[in-house]
C-alpha cells in the first residue's frame, strides 16, 4: 500500500506509546477477563471494522452565511483520495471512500481506481447529486427532480442517477444512495400523494438500470430544504417505497436526518426486523442535521445503534450487512482529524455493543427486571475500550494516537504548500 505519512515517523510515535498502551491494555484484559470477556476476541473484531470515507468530507464544509475555507484543501477527486489515504494510514479502518456525482467525475476511471489501489481503497457507495443544478444543465432542480412536475426534469434527474450507476461499476462500487430534497415550503404547493407517485415512476426506472449484484440506498431527510413537506422525509416513507421497488432496495440511515430526541435505535430495529436495513451515514446533531463529528454529542445512541445491530448479526448470521460511512461538515476542524477521530468513535461504539453480554440481558428482559437490563447496557457502554482500538490499529500497522501522529508529520502544512488557495469555492466540502 502507498502510505503519504513516512511509516518510520508512524512506528516512532508507536515506540513513544507503546509500554503505556501495553500496561493500559494488560489492566482492561485483566477486568474484562473477570466478566468472562477474553479481550483478544474483541481485538480481532475492532481490527477488521471498517466505515466508508465521505470523497466530500475531506474538504471544509459551511454554513448558510458563510465558508471559511482550510488550506491544503483537496482541489480535485485525487487529492480527497489522497487524504483519505492519511486517515485509513493512521485509523486502519477507513479502506472504503464514497464518491458523489458530479463533484466527483472524471473521464478517466481505470485512473481514479488505480490511484485508490495504489493507497489501498476501494470505491464504497456512490452518491448521486439532483439538490443542486450543475452548469450547463437544461432543466432546473429549483421544483424538484425526481418528483418535478416537468417531466423533462424527471427524466433528467434519472438519467443521472443511471450515469452514476455506470461510473460506480467501472469504479468497482455496489450500490447507489439516492437523496433528494424535493417536497414543499407551502400548503398546496405540491399534491403531497402525487409528488410521492412521480418518485417512485423515477425510481422504478434507476432500479431497473442496477446491475444484479447492486443494491440501491433511498435515504430520507425531515427536512431542509423542503420545510414544510419533504417526500422522503422518514423511515417509514422511505421502507414503503424501498418495499414498493423490490429486494435491492434498501433504506439508509442518516443519524441526524431526524428530529431532536427521535428514537433512532428503534428505527434501526424495525428496519432491519424487516430486511430493508442497507446502511448508516454517521454523524451527531444537537438541534437538527448539524452533521457534527460522530459521538461529540450523544455516544450513548451512538452505542444503543450498534447494540441493535450486533442483536440483528446475533438473529441473523453472516447475511447481515449493512454500509455504513461517514457523512459530516467540518467547519471549524481540519477535516482529516474530525475524519479519523469520528472512525474512531464509530469503532468504539461497535466494540462496546460486542461487550453487552446478551445472555444476561435476555434474562432481565424475560424476567422484567427492568433496571439490571439497563444496566447491563450501561456497564458495557462505561468500559473504556481505548486500549483495544489502539492496540488493533498497532498490530495492523496504524497510529496508536492518529491526531497525534498526524500532527507530527506535519502533512496540512506539506499540502498547504503543494495545494495553493484559488479564487471561488472549492469543489470539497458541503455547505
Amino acid at each position: 500500500m502507498g502510505t503519504l505519512i513516512d511509516q518510520a515517523l508512524v512506528a516512532e510515535h508507536n515506540a513513544k506509546l507503546k509500554a503505556d498502551l501495553d500496561a493500559d491494555y494488560e489492566a482492561l484484559a485483566g477486568s474484562l477477563s473477570r466478566r468472562g470477556v477474553d479481550i483478544e476476541t474483541l481485538t480481532a473484531q475492532a481490527e477488521k471494522f471498517a466505515v466508508a470515507l465521505p470523497s466530500w468530507g475531506a474538504g471544509t464544509g459551511g454554513t448558510r452565511f458563510a465558508r471559511f475555507p482550510g488550506k491544503g484543501e483537496p482541489r480535485n477527486v485525487f487529492e480527497k483520495l489522497d487524504d483519505c489515504a492519511v486517515i485509513h494510514q493512521l485509523t486502519r479502518a477507513t479502506p472504503g471512500v464514497s464518491l458523489h456525482f458530479p463533484w466527483d467525475k472524471i473521464s478517466d476511471t481505470a485512473e481514479l481506481r488505480e490511484k485508490a489501489r495504489s493507497h489501498g481503497l476501494y470505491f464504497d457507495l456512490v452518491n448521486s447529486n439532483t439538490f443542486q443544478d450543475q452548469p450547463g444543465q437544461a432543466h432546473t432542480y429549483k421544483y424538484g427532480s425526481l418528483t418535478a412536475q416537468n417531466a423533462a426534469a424527471r427524466e433528467q434527474a434519472v438519467a443521472h442517477n443511471i450515469e452514476c450507476i455506470e461510473l460506480g461499476r467501472a469504479l468497482g462500487s455496489k450500490g447507489l444512495t439516492v437523496w433528494i430534497g424535493d417536497g414543499a415550503n407551502f400548503p398546496g404547493q405540491n399534491n403531497l400523494r402525487g409528488s410521492l407517485e412521480r418518485y417512485l415512476d423515477s425510481m422504478r426506472a434507476i432500479y431497473a438500470a442496477l446491475p444484479d449484484d447492486w443494491q440501491v440506498y433511498i435515504e430520507h431527510k425531515l427536512f431542509e430544504p423542503a420545510f414544510y413537506a419533504t417526500t422522503i422525509a422518514d423511515w417509514g416513507t422511505s421502507f414503503a417505497c424501498a418495499q414498493e421497488l423490490g429486494p435491492k432496495a434498501k433504506c439508509l440511515v442518516d443519524l441526524g436526518h431526524h428530529a431532536p430526541n427521535t428514537n433512532i435505535e428503534m428505527i434501526v430495529a424495525r428496519l432491519a426486523q424487516f430486511g430493508k436495513l442497507g446502511g448508516f451515514h454517521f454523524n451527531d446533531s444537537k438541534y437538527g442535521d448539524d452533521d457534527l463529528d460522530s459521538g461529540s454529542i450523544n455516544p450513548f445512541q451512538l452505542f444503543l445503534v450498534f447494540n441493535e445491530l450486533a442483536d440483528a448479526a446475533q438473529r441473523e448470521g453472516a447475511s447481515f450487512k449493512t454500509a455504513n460511512m461517514l457523512d459530516q461538515s467540518h467547519n471549524v476542524t481540519d477535516p482529516i482529524e474530525s475524519l479519523m477521530s469520528s472512525a474512531v468513535e464509530v469503532q468504539r461504539a461497535f466494540v462496546q455493543a460486542a461487550l453487552v453480554d446478551r445472555e444476561a440481558l435476555r434474562g432481565f428482559q424475560e424476567s422484567n427486571d427492568v433496571l439490571n437490563a439497563a444496566q447491563t447496557l450501561k456497564k458495557a457502554f462505561r468500559t473504556d475500550v481505548s486500549p483495544i482500538l489502539a492496540m488493533a490499529r498497532l498490530r495492523i500497522g496504524g497510529a496508536i494516537d492518529p491526531v497525534a501522529a498526524y500532527r507530527s508529520a506535519g502533512y496540512r502544512e506539506q499540502v498547504a504548500v503543494a495545494r495553493p488557495a484559488k479564487a471561488g469555492a472549492s469543489s470539497s466540502g458541503i455547505v
